[in-house]
């Protein structure tokens, strides 16, 4: 299989995929080392090739061709070359100080460059930055990687990540777990008191619970340092920084715990309003309310984590709680401390970044189960106020937009028609309504895949950069095994060319020997290939 990715300007990058399909395990250019990947989000080398083995070699080298002939169709199609194109960075890219696997990031950087891409994303963790005590700070991988990024000719993209990872396992940092052990109050809480240790509860953030500070002080300090740190690359390497919000750095609460297998009708969530500080505020807002009663927890009538909605009343579609005085009351509450929230935070980073050439972002998820719903269980647990009946994204955007930030939209590779009919979900048309209350309000948006391989993953993604919901960047997550897996590499590479290249003619359409009038004109200076080959 030969596939071809042509930029359409007169320097074009000419990739060729010979596929076997022994193993994926990846050996890069003059290294004669093996690319491999134990697990999803981590890589590793091994050398030398063993006999029998396939793998796959990168040689960059430049290549040059003629521009691309013009469309002779009289319908000119919509450009995507205003969506800019990165791909994240393993998540546990860097631990201890240090680089994982130096040379195969190195490598897949080239490769990157060679593809067209713009550029990476980069997960920075509090707990790996600030592991051991507070206002200690160790950046030195981390910059490693951005000096690595500046040498390929890429930009970068960082997210500040103040939550865990259970895969790979990066907890938070040791002195803030040290804290919890005895004051489990900053996690956030479920009705059974089962705390969640993933991230900081938001009723804490302006409470001196981290060895006297706040923990709004306490990410100030760190998103500080690491203006100072990275001083060299913000504004030309750097472009973007997303600023972490909560559970898998997204605006939202940890109401569905674990991972749904993909097989399995999701449940409802469960809201997370237990932990004491959490009730106390319940509590002052009730009582402000002149409802003291309703303050004294969350909904009685709701069900549990992994429970369907159908399994208690309050989200019952015709006559459930939610649509109560109190349903109201109680929701209106919850998903304003959310918002709140998102608010201190996306500030706190508008100003500490306020004089760097740089854009701010915040995550917000795509809680597409149970979208089909009147009630919206999903969403509601999470914390988004959204209904049949309210449109509650208005308020997201609204927010967004006057910190001056842009919201970065997951799941843009997810479609209806692959959905479990039980879950009545529907990612397209909630990212379709999360979409028009950004553009209302002027809010960029940036998308993201909620998963390499997702059945017409890469059709989907592109339809969605072809309509309103996308007019930033997208940022495909992430490097890993399944990425340059023989069974999906080579389509991204396909993906990636048909991004970067105008539609063509007929006349322009691949000929029988597999090449196009397009590259015939290609003068190679030297090789550039891409080989899955046996050893």
């Amino acid at each position: 299989m030969e596939v071809s990715v042509i930029r359409s300007c007169s320097q074009a990058t000419i990739l060729k995929t010979e596929l076997g399909f022994k193993d994926s395990r990846f050996s890069f250019g003059k290294f004669n080392e093996k690319l491999f990947f134990r697990k999803p989000n981590s890589v590793s080398f091994q050398s030398p090739l063993r006999r029998g083995k396939s793998g796959l070699r990168i040689t960059a080298q430049a290549a040059q061709s003629d521009p691309l002939p013009k469309s002779k169709s009289s319908t000119k199609s919509k450009t995507l070359n205003r969506v800019r194109l990165f791909a994240g960075l393993p998540l546990d890219v860097v631990s201890g100080g240090t680089v994982n696997q130096f040379r195969a990031i190195s490598a897949g950087l080239k490769a990157l460059k060679l593809l067209g891409l713009e550029g990476v994303e980069l997960p920075i963790w509090w707990g790996v930055v600030e592991h051991e005590s507070m206002g200690k700070y160790d950046w030195s991988g981390y910059l490693t990687i951005a000096e690595m990024v500046r040498k390929a000719g890429l930009k970068l993209h960082v997210t500040l990540c103040f939550h865990a990872s259970s895969q790979p396992k990066i907890p938070l940092p040791e002195w803030v777990l040290d804290i919890g052990k005895t004051k489990s109050n900053i996690f956030f809480k479920d009705r059974a008191g089962k705390p969640y240790r993933g991230c900081l509860s938001l009723a804490v953030d302006e409470l001196a619970v981290l060895n006297g500070k706040t923990p709004m002080q306490v990410y100030q300090d760190f998103c500080e340092s690491f203006k100072s740190a990275f001083s060299a690359f913000i504004g030309s390497t750097i472009m973007g920084i997303t600023m972490g919000l909560g559970p898998d750095g997204e605006l939202r609460y940890p109401s569905h715990r674990g991972f749904a297998k993909s097989d399995t009708v999701p449940g409802a969530g469960e809201f997370q309003c237990y932990d004491k500080n959490m009730l106390h505020l319940l509590k002052q807002h009730a009582e402000a309310c002149g409802k003291p009663k309703w303050g004294l927890g969350g909904p009685h009538d709701a069900p549990a984590n992994s429970e369907l909605p159908t399994a208690n009343t309050f989200f019952k579609d015709h006559g459930g709680s939610w649509e109560s005085p109190y349903g109201d009351f109680f929701l209106s509450w919850y998903s304003s401390q959310l918002i709140a929230h998102g608010d201190r935070l996306l500030s706190l980073a508008s100003s500490v970044f306020s004089d760097s050439a740089v854009n701010i972002f915040g995550k917000v998820p795509l809680m597409h189960s149970w979208h089909g719903t009147r009630s919206h269980p999903s969403e509601l647990t999470a914390g988004f106020y959204n209904t049949a009946t309210r449109k509650g994204y208005e308020e997201v955007a609204e927010m967004f937009a006057r910190n001056s930030c842009k919201i970065i939209l997951p799941g843009m590779d997810q479609s209806d028609k692959y959905q479990l009919k039980e879950s009545l979900s529907s990612p397209e048309s909630l990212l379709a309504e999360i979409g028009t209350a950004c553009n209302k309000h002027g809010v960029g948006i940036s998308g993201q895949n909620s998963t390499v391989g997702a059945p017409d993953g890469l059709k989907q993604i592109k339809k969605n950069m072809l309509s309103e919901n996308l007019n930033d960047s997208f940022i495909f997550q992430r490097i890993g095994a399944q990425f340059f897996a023989p069974e999906h590499f080579p389509l991204f590479i396909e993906f990636v060319r048909k991004l970067n290249q105008p539609e063509l003619h007929s006349g322009n359409l691949p000929t029988k020997e597999g090449t196009t009038t397009a590259t015939d004109s290609v003068h190679t200076r030297s090789n550039l290939s891409i080989h899955m080959q046996s050893a």
